[in-house]
């Protein structure tokens, strides 16, 4: 009972203090679709709060009484609400233009968009941005690689607003989610790890205005699942999508990939990870490499590291962008920084290699985010990479407990009945 007590004096605090931020963002933040998404969070959360209250204060039993309540409510009315309402006001035409109150969709969908375009019509998703009869602006690079324009091909072939990018992103991440639970044999997620990667207003607020974040994020967990049931090949081949995305989320690769050479001994196992890790990375970045690779190199490489035709606007209180905002040398230490928070890492792997799904699940969560940490331009939302991975690495362990007790004396005699 004092534990429960315990539990709910938190979920009080957590959903408080995800009120507090909905209010605020949705009073004073520029963007358009960020207040669209604060006055509908800030009513979840609220009631949410309300609710853990009334639990804390009261007994009974009955399924109002769960702790999974308020985490629907905020799915549905933090969440797939404003993403409704965003995607149909975003039709009334507010893409490019340069008041950030009118976006109804974060720039970065558009440009996904654009870029299916820009395949389909020119073999490569990237703007020439030597070409231009102009000074290149920010939104004029694409910084994904090549995979990410196919949530973009729905809108570029068909149009109209249930091919918004966003819906692609939600359901990539709601599939892989499934997927990956069911590999697992459907655990029972703790509520906290619901808080980290489903209540958390960075994966709230991605979801309804943005969401190519958390589609990257549904294929990492998705690749950890597949590597501890021994799909190595698959998870080949998920590996491989999520570094054609985004160059980003390699310290997550590189986790999951000491996982699988740490644990999977076979050569020829191995070898079919490694040709399918290779082989579909190749198949998916080659072909825009041929048509264009100054595009490529100048949009996927030089753009995110801050050495491109013009620098990234993402900005944080976070230490890398803080020492690279100091000028060249700062932002030289930054980079410098960075590779030796690379190689840290990339020791302690070899130290400790992740031996489970939940340790490579939280080894790649503390990766991700310490790179965030140092990568001198960088958001504050990326944090949503390593609160959601921290949340799948508790459900990780969840199964993994579940797989490590003892058959039950019936199961037992059904399996020697068998």
């Amino acid at each position: 009972m004092g534990d429960r007590r315990k539990a709910l004096g938190w979920d009080v605090a957590i959903y408080a203090a995800c009120a507090v931020f909905a209010i605020v963002t949705a009073l004073w933040s520029e963007f358009y679709g960020y207040r669209i998404w604060g006055n509908f969070a800030s009513v979840a959360y609220a009631l949410g709060a309300v609710h853990a209250v009334w639990l804390l204060t009261t007994s009974g039993t009955g399924w109002l009484r769960s702790r999974w309540i308020p985490v629907g409510l905020v799915g549905g009315a933090g969440m797939v609400a404003p993403l409704i309402v965003l995607v149909f006001r975003r039709l009334t035409g507010s893409d490019w233009v340069i008041k950030p109150f009118q976006w109804a969709a974060q720039p970065e969908v558009w440009v996904i968009e654009r870029s299916a375009s820009l395949l389909f019509d020119t073999g490569t998703p990237y703007v020439d941005i030597a070409g231009l009869p102009r000074p290149p602006e920010v939104n004029d690079y694409t910084p994904y690689g090549p995979a990410m324009a196919v949530f973009g091909m729905p809108r570029a072939l068909l149009g109209g607003a249930i091919t918004d990018a966003r819906i692609m992103f939600a359901l990539t991440a709601i599939a892989t989610v499934l997927v990956s639970l069911k590999l697992l044999g459907w655990p029972k997620a703790p509520v906290r790890a619901a808080h980290l990667a489903v209540v958390s207003p960075l994966t709230a607020l991605t979801f309804a205005v943005a969401g190519p974040d958390l589609a990257i994020i549904g294929l990492i967990i998705l690749a950890g699942a597949l590597a501890t049931r021994g799909r190595i090949v698959w998870c080949g081949i998920v590996l491989a999508l999520v570094v054609s995305m985004k160059l980003s989320a390699l310290p997550a690769v590189v986790v999951i990939v000491f996982h699988v050479v740490t644990t999977r001994a076979g050569r020829a196992s191995l070898l079919r990870f490694g040709t399918a890790v290779i082989g579909v990375t190749a198949l998916l970045n080659i072909p825009v490499l041929i048509v264009h690779p100054g595009a490529f190199v100048e949009h996927v490489i030089k753009f995110p590291s801050g050495t491109g035709m013009i620098t990234s606007p993402a900005a944080s209180p976070l230490p890398g962008h803080l020492i690279s905002s100091a000028g060249q040398v700062g932002h030289a230490v930054a980079l410098v920084l960075l590779g030796l928070t690379a190689l840290a890492l990339t020791v302690w792997l070899f130290v400790r290699p992740p031996a489970t799904g939940s340790d490579t699940m939280l080894k790649a969560a503390i990766g991700l985010g310490a790179a965030i940490l140092m990568v001198p331009a960088s958001r504050y939302g990326y944090l949503v990479y390593p609160l959601v991975l921290w949340g799948a690495a508790m459900t990780f362990a969840v199964a993994e407990r579940a797989a490590s007790r003892p058959a039950e004396p019936h199961d037992l005699s059904l399996s020697q009945a068998r």
